[in-house]
C-alpha cells in the first residue's frame, strides 16, 4: 500500500454560511468513515486560514521568520487527507468523493515518496 496526501484547496475570503457549512462537514463526515470502514483512512485535518502560517528560511546562517503564508495567491490549502491505497486508481477513487462534497473546491493527490 502506498500513502497518498489528498490536499483541499480553497478560495481565499469567508467561509460558507454555517448551515451549508454544516451539510458540507456532515457529508465529509460520511465518506470519511467510508474511507475508515474500507481501512484506508491514515489521518485527516482541516487547517487554520492561511493568514495564521508562519514561514521559516533559513540563508545557511540565519533564519528568516515572517507571518502569513508561504505564497501570495488567490487559493491555499485548507486540509488534508492520508489514505493508504493499492494504486494512484484508488486513491483517486476516494479524492472523486471528496471533491464531490467540497465541489467546487480542487484536491490534489500525491504519492508520499518512497
Amino acid at each position: 500500500m502506498t500513502n497518498y496526501l489528498l490536499s483541499v484547496y480553497q478560495p481565499d475570503g469567508p467561509v460558507p454560511e454555517p448551515a451549508e457549512l454544516a451539510r458540507i462537514m456532515a457529508d465529509l463526515d460520511v465518506v470519511n468513515q467510508e474511507i475508515k470502514d474500507a481501512g484506508a483512512w491514515v489521518f485527516s485535518a482541516g487547517l487554520a486560514a492561511a493568514g495564521s502560517a508562519t514561514v521559516l528560511k533559513s540563508d545557511g546562517r540565519d533564519v528568516l521568520i515572517t507571518d502569513g503564508p508561504f505564497t501570495e495567491g488567490k487559493e491555499h490549502l485548507g486540509g488534508f487527507t492520508v489514505i493508504a491505497a493499492a494504486d494512484l486508481d484508488e486513491a483517486l477513487t476516494w479524492a472523486a468523493k471528496i471533491a464531490h462534497v467540497l465541489a467546487p473546491l480542487s484536491i490534489e493527490v500525491r504519492p508520499f515518496a518512497a
